[in-house]
């Protein structure tokens, strides 16, 4: 990303990587332990994001927010697109397991808070992992 000057990245994470700021949540604690026994390949791909935005990301200029989400549920069609997207207008991003937090976020509605946060909408989110879900917009 360096050598092609790329200033803002916005990486996908999943639930699977634990920040200090996040609190208990249950559903989410049987999820984690789930994924090395079922998924560790892709587990340890999540926690490879984890550590590369944590050990390089700091410093070098690249503003980069990586985004964890549990469960992207959606139609692919455009109608289902258009109606996700619109009710998509309430974002909960945090922390896991703060008041609001879910489990989920439709993908149109991901899609519509991916393209604001690029256009400046998750400055305070620079060098962060926030989860995104449905909900209010925090």
């Amino acid at each position: 990303m360096r050598t092609h000057g790329v200033r803002r990245i916005l990486a996908m994470g999943t639930v699977s990587i634990k920040c200090p700021e996040d609190n208990f949540s249950l559903i989410r604690s049987i999820l984690v332990s789930l994924m090395p026994v079922f998924f560790n390949t892709a587990y340890q791909s999540i926690l490879k994001i984890r550590d590369v935005f944590e050990e390089e990301g700091t410093g070098n200029g690249i503003n980069w927010t990586v985004y964890r989400i549990a469960l992207i549920p959606g139609g692919d069609d455009e109608v289902s697109w258009m109606r996700d997207r619109n009710e998509g207008a309430g974002h909960f991003v945090g922390w896991v397991g703060e008041k609001g937090w879910g489990m989920s976020q439709k993908r149109g509605a991901l899609a519509r808070w991916l393209v604001d946060a690029v256009e400046g909408g998750a400055d305070e989110w620079i060098g962060k992992m926030p989860a995104v879900a449905a909900g209010t917009l925090s």
